[in-house]
């Protein structure tokens, strides 16, 4: 796909005079923080939380930390992305349809940055720790890795610590079973591939190419898929005891879902794949509570 020769410029990509009220800018930064994925990543947190015993003040504080982190990462995104985004007439993004402008985008992305420390570190040095190293991993991700064979790394890492960052906030510090660490991960990674497919033309026009550029959309496609069952397969399979009625119906159902979705075009399978985690975390919560 050729790339368009045209830049539009600055001042072109505001549809109307003036600058925008504070209601207008709110909604801008609400569009460039990456809305849906955010809150996903922030219930599954709190949901985990929950389940691990942490109870509400613990999941509040949790879900703030990670909130704060997902929204740094998802302003990071869009303002690493505002070049690319321009060439591609990306009108959909904030800042290329100027509801949001570059300077507000970096300083909310600096100051959700600054705020996830003392909330992470509130959970305990370990798990603030180990938090903030899954939130440098998206932000390496954002500014470097994207472009490179490495770029389903940080999203393994950031997902993988995820449950670590909970448990680790409980008493005596206890990390998380290997299982969960495995499935978050798996799950994170099938995000990846599943949330560019419907950018990689985009993407290899100007320049990323990751490991999902690399492949190509049919294969990526089915790869994102193997990695959501396996994250399924994992959980239903890794804790101790008897695999419920449950467990097994969401594996058939999760396999169902992707095979559906497989080929289909624009964000449905990163929405199956947000479908699948959500289920995943319910199974998680029941396999929890025994």
């Amino acid at each position: 796909m050729p790339v368009r020769s045209a830049v539009p410029q600055p001042q072109s990509r505001a549809a109307s005079p003036g600058r925008p009220g504070a209601a207008g800018v709110l909604a801008g930064l609400a569009g460039a923080c990456h809305p849906l994925p955010a809150a996903a990543v922030t219930g599954f947190a709190a949901a985990l939380a929950v389940a691990a015993g942490r109870g509400l003040p613990g999941a509040a504080l949790t879900a703030g930390a990670v909130a704060a982190g997902q929204l740094s990462v998802g302003w990071c995104n869009d303002r690493a992305d505002l070049r690319r985004d321009l060439t591609t007439g990306r009108r959909d993004k904030p800042l290329v349809a100027g509801t949001a402008s570059p300077a507000a985008v970096t300083r909310a992305a600096a100051l959700a940055l600054l705020l996830c420390v003392p909330l992470s570190l509130a959970s305990g040095l370990l798990a603030g720790a180990v938090h903030l190293v899954a939130v440098t991993a998206a932000w390496a991700y954002n500014l470097r890795l994207k472009s490179t064979a490495v770029s389903w790394l940080p999203y393994a890492v950031a997902f993988g610590l995820l449950p670590a960052f909970v448990t680790l906030g409980l008493p005596g510090a206890p990390w998380p079973p290997p299982w969960l660490t495995a499935a978050a991960a798996l799950i994170g990674t099938g995000a990846h591939f599943a949330n560019v497919l419907p950018d990689i033309e985009d993407d290899l026009a100007t320049g990323v190419t990751g490991l999902p550029q690399r492949l190509g959309a049919r294969r990526s496609a089915a790869l994102a898929g193997l990695l959501v069952l396996g994250s399924t397969a994992v959980l239903v399979a890794g804790p101790p005891g008897a695999v419920t009625a449950y467990g097994w119906g969401l594996l058939a159902a999760t396999a169902l879902t992707l095979l559906l979705t497989a080929g289909r075009p624009g964000r449905v399978p990163f929405l199956a794949t947000l479908a699948v985690a959500g289920a995943d975390v319910t199974l998680l919560l029941f396999r929890l509570h025994g």
